[in-house]
């Protein structure tokens, strides 16, 4: 159960306008729960907007449910949980960079380059394990990959102030051109046995991977939503010349969370060479689930920002989404069509609501 942020209190060593900035960011950047004991304050827009997503999800597993065979068997969802582990990783990475650079997706928080991060972390990992080296010093290397992929992306938008579009998906192409060195665009096989225990089914019929995604939903979520470290990183992406002004670093919360994007990158590489076994070629295919589902992730809070949990429901919802297709043999390009106008939809309407909230 997450720890209500809004009783947390800063630090005692804080400054006054330190704690000013991130009173702030607490009252725009909660879970849903946390105010949904004062629907007077809501715009009635927005909580149109947020019901909406709920009727939708339901609405659309009700239709799979009837018209899609096998889609409510236990062994489907729980292949949908595994299938959306590593989409849902790289997601909540995603979401934390959101969260610090802000939700303009031109000139706030974005991360284009997560889909080849786990694409080279992946080769890299196999190329190891193919070369002989343990799993913890495989895992070690993908990991590694997967922080470097940040810092250059940190450095490039801290540093060199390139916005973050432009700097990731320029990382994006550099990443994916590793891949293709490393690879020479041929998968490489990896078995082990504990890539082995990360693909086996678990407790419940429900695969391993399913629970690593939710254990690593937690933990994360435990750190951005219910710490003081979580709350300024809100106050850094929802306000940065007010967190600035209160001594807050800026640049070296929205290094961190590119850094933080980047170890999901290693991780979900990890949990992909686990799931495919062994490294595979087409990881830039993963860049629009990803993107659809981070942005997603915002109807589904208080105030249509950018949650952890927000994003796993909507990791969620585009696994079943996915499946349900796959289960009624529609096209993978219909699929693709859908995403994109999903994107579309949540963005233009969390536009919308800002600016009118803003007059």
């Amino acid at each position: 159960m997450l720890v209500d942020i809004a009783t947390i209190p800063a630090p005692q060593a804080a400054s006054s306008s330190v704690d000013t900035a991130i009173a702030q960011s607490r009252r725009d950047a909660v879970e849903p729960q946390l105010t949904a004991h004062r629907p007077g304050r809501r715009n009635i827009a927005t909580l149109a907007l947020r019901a909406g997503a709920f009727v939708v999800f339901l609405g659309v597993f009700l239709i799979f449910a009837v018209t899609a065979p096998y889609f409510l068997s236990v062994g489907n969802i729980g292949n949908v949980l595994g299938q959306s582990a590593i989409a849902g990783v790289l997601a909540i990475g995603l979401t934390i960079v959101i969260i610090a650079g802000g939700s303009n997706v031109v000139t706030g928080g974005i991360d284009l380059s997560l889909a080849a991060n786990m694409g080279l972390s992946a080769a890299v990992y196999a190329a190891l394990i193919q070369a002989g080296y343990s799993d913890p010093a495989a895992a070690a290397g993908a990991l590694s990959t997967g922080l470097a992929i940040g810092a250059v992306n940190a450095a490039a938008v801290t540093l060199a102030g390139i916005v973050p579009l432009l700097a990731t998906l320029a990382v994006m192409n550099v990443v994916a051109g590793l891949e293709l060195v490393l690879t020479q665009n041929t998968v490489i096989p990896a078995a082990t046995d504990f890539l082995g225990a990360l693909s086996a089914g678990g407790p419940f019929g429900i695969p391993v991977l399913a629970y690593v995604l939710l254990g690593f939903t937690l933990v994360v979520a435990a750190i951005v939503q219910g710490t003081p470290l979580g709350l300024r990183l809100y106050a850094v992406g929802a306000f940065p010349d007010a967190a600035r002004a209160a001594g807050l670093p800026v640049k070296a919360f929205v290094a961190g969370s590119f850094l933080a994007s980047g170890l999901t990158g290693g991780i979900a590489g990890i949990l992909s060479v686990s799931y495919l076994s062994g490294s595979t070629t087409g990881a830039g295919d993963m860049l629009l689930p990803v993107v659809v589902t981070a942005l997603l992730g915002s109807v589904f809070s208080s105030r249509l920002v950018p949650t952890i949990t927000g994003t796993l429901l909507s990791a969620l919802f585009v696994g079943f989404l996915i499946n349900g297709f796959q289960l009624l043999n529609i096209s993978s390009t219909l699929v693709s069509g859908v995403q994109g106008l999903l994107i579309l939809l949540v963005v233009s309407a969390t536009t919308l609501l800002g600016r009118k909230e803003a007059i």
